[in-house]
């Protein structure tokens, strides 16, 4: 009798790890149908960007679209250089965002390092109105950020695409935050040795803090090559258009149709940098938000 029952029990346990892997499986082929899906869609319209770019105006203009080009236009991508002036726009975009980027990370560095070490009156407050700040809208300093730099003559320099932005809150947020994790005990025997605040912070904050000064090198520098509207109203000259504006109206034929085959390419060139950063060095950016902001 007792063997009965074992037999019984060991038969319904198999059927349960049976169903478990049955139920596991269908489970693990749903979520990658449903990533894959996602994936699709997500990829779907840089396959269109680059399918519409490597066709004839021509066919770009058929009433029932081909998914992929009869006739392969590589010529497109040698006519949006030339036509966009590409090669000064990606210069003028760099440069704009290296110097930004430099003096941006001096600013954040040297604030997040006052508001998470060093002890001054009214720290606390302060830190709080500088985050309040981050609620507010940033279109809604458009208009007075127009009406300064219009007085001080910084109209189509380079000075008013760097200078406006140099100050970002979230990355000082981000730094602090950052820095606020590295035992305060390093600091105090730094400084029993002699050490100066500036050294400490270079020979042991920075490093330490390498991966999330990485991931704001990164979102700087993305944010400064897709900035629109503000290089838009303010340096719009052939001489200092960024990469963003520059594209807009440098396709239009006399006849003002658009040749939309060689726009796409020229947006094809312009967001492949960005795709490279993002496929090589996205472990960087999740990195360096995840290690910001646990303590402090």
């Amino acid at each position: 009798m007792a063997e009965r029952i074992s037999t019984m029990h060991e038969k319904d346990m198999q059927k349960e790890t049976s169903r478990q892997k049955v139920v596991g499986v269908i489970v693990m082929v749903l979520l990658y149908a449903f990533l894959i899906t996602m994936a699709l869609i997500v990829l779907f319209p840089f396959y269109w960007m680059i399918n519409s770019s490597l066709k004839t105006l021509e066919e770009y203009r058929m009433s029932v679209p081909t998914f992929w080009p009869k006739q392969i236009m590589l010529t497109n991508y040698a006519t949006a250089f030339q036509t966009a002036s590409l090669g000064r726009l990606f210069l003028n975009t760099l440069y704009v965002g290296i110097v930004s980027t430099i003096l941006s990370l001096v600013i954040t560095i040297l604030s997040a390092f006052a508001f998470a070490r060093l002890e001054f009156k009214g720290k606390d407050l302060l830190f709080a109105g500088l985050l309040a700040t981050m609620m507010i809208p940033g279109e809604l300093f458009t208009i007075t950020n127009y009406s300064t730099v219009t007085n001080l003559g910084w109209l189509n320099t380079y000075t008013v695409l760097i200078v406006p932005f140099l100050v970002s809150v979230f990355y000082i947020y981000l730094l602090r935050q950052n820095f606020m994790q590295i035992p305060n005990e390093l600091y105090l025997a730094a400084k029993v040795d002699g050490t100066s605040d500036f050294k400490y912070l270079c020979k042991v904050m920075i490093p330490l803090s390498l991966p999330t000064l990485i991931s704001i090198t990164i979102l700087k520098m993305m944010g400064a090559w897709n900035s629109y509207i503000w290089p838009r109203l303010v340096a719009n000259d052939a001489n200092h258009r960024m990469i963003t504006n520059g594209l807009r109206n440098a396709f239009k034929e006399t006849s003002g149709d658009v040749n939309y085959p060689v726009q796409m390419a020229a947006v094809a060139m312009v967001s492949a940098p960005l795709f490279l950063v993002f496929v090589f060095l996205r472990k960087y950016i999740m990195k360096g938000v995840s290690r910001s902001g646990i303590k402090g």
